[in-house]
């Protein structure tokens, strides 16, 4: 029995590895196809190494911000569920948060795992652990869906073409549905707790108690009330999450000294986002820059421009982000070790 288990968990970490080295090969090859000619690299990185200090300064305080507010859109999540933590602590879980989400494969699970186990260290119940990663999830779908549709209308009024006229009214679609679900996330959960009962059924798993806690789990979670006003609230903070990352964007084009072109970068940044949340590699390495570049550059970019702004974005927002968030999994490890009083407090500080 310990050999078959032994074999199934070697399995599974082969196939997270080629997955992760596929994805990397895959992001390589659309960077080597999309800006193959070896002159466009290298004045994107002429563009880089006189890069204007203010504004990858600004740039960083952009990042900064995004992750701050993640850390507040928690905050605010956890206290409708009946826990508060304090935000140093919750920041610091972000950054780490954010580094196991582009680096480790296995992606979205291990870094939601992660996190369950922080708001469950720090006082919250499983089902408002579990109901503030769900809320949050479905709120940060509506928040990009928002921005992207945004960009769509941008990007169609400044265009004479009426061709993509239907993706404007798909995105509207995508966002009242999303809304919606989170509105109505009793019926979801509801459907969630269905399917492990008939997943027990048919295949005998979860078995005995893990199932019977799941359920139990996901009934608590659908007592946990969320107003109409709270959904607003939450869904703008999750807006302004990716709304302070894509400011992040715009600084970059400063940094390398590039035009930003208005009519498409909005829509650029949400498409390149959605694309790296394919799950092909962590991060979207390689398929966020090349999707973003390439239509940058057909909205009136530079080909050296939109390649050098977009390096310069993903250094900030990718790079550094995981260089900060793997010293902040040390230290949130190390904090783990004490008791949690110093990171909870009673609720009651902040909007619910």
């Amino acid at each position: 029995m310990a050999d078959e288990i032994a074999i199934r968990q070697t399995g599974r970490h082969f196939r997270e590895a080629a997955r992760y080295v596929l994805g990397i090969s895959v992001g390589i090859v659309v960077l080597l196809v999309l800006y193959g000619r070896r002159t466009e690299f290298v004045a994107a990185w002429h563009q880089l190494s006189h890069v204007a200090g203010g504004w990858v300064a600004a740039a960083v305080a952009a990042e900064t911000a995004s992750l701050w507010t993640f850390a507040y859109l928690q905050q605010r999540v956890l206290r409708l569920g009946g826990a508060s933590i304090a935000m140093p602590g919750l920041f610091l879980l972000t950054l780490a948060n954010d580094a196991i989400a582009n680096t480790v494969p296995g992606e979205p699970a291990v870094s939601s795992a992660y996190r369950y186990r922080y708001y469950r260290r720090r006082g919250a119940t499983g089902a408002g652990a579990g109901w503030t990663i769900f809320t949050i999830l479905i709120a940060q779908a509506i928040g990009m869906s928002l921005l992207l549709l945004l960009g769509v209308v941008v990007a169609l009024a400044a265009s004479t073409s009426t061709r993509s006229t239907g993706v404007a009214a798909i995105g509207l679609v995508i966002v009242l549905a999303a809304g919606a679900i989170l509105i109505r996330r009793d019926l979801v959960l509801r459907l969630a707790g269905a399917l492990v009962r008939a997943a027990r059924r048919v295949t005998g798993h979860p078995r005995g108690s893990i199932g019977a806690r799941i359920e139990s789990t996901l009934a608590r979670m659908r007592e946990i009330p969320l107003s109409r006003r709270s959904t607003a609230g939450i869904v703008a903070l999750a807006a302004a999450v990716w709304f302070c990352d894509f400011l992040c964007l715009l600084c970059a084009f400063g940094a390398v000294h590039a035009a930003i072109p208005w009519a498409g970068v909005l829509l650029a940044y949400g498409v390149a986002q959605v694309a790296g949340t394919l799950p092909i590699v962590p991060g979207g390495i390689g398929i966020v820059e090349g999707s973003l570049a390439v239509i940058l550059v057909a909205y009136g970019a530079g080909h050296a421009s939109a390649l050098s702004a977009a390096l310069a974005f993903r250094i900030v927002s990718f790079w550094l982000a995981i260089a900060v968030g793997w010293i902040s999994v040390a230290v949130t490890a190390r904090h783990g070790r004490r008791p949690a009083d110093a990171d909870t407090k009673t609720a009651g500080g902040a909007p619910g």
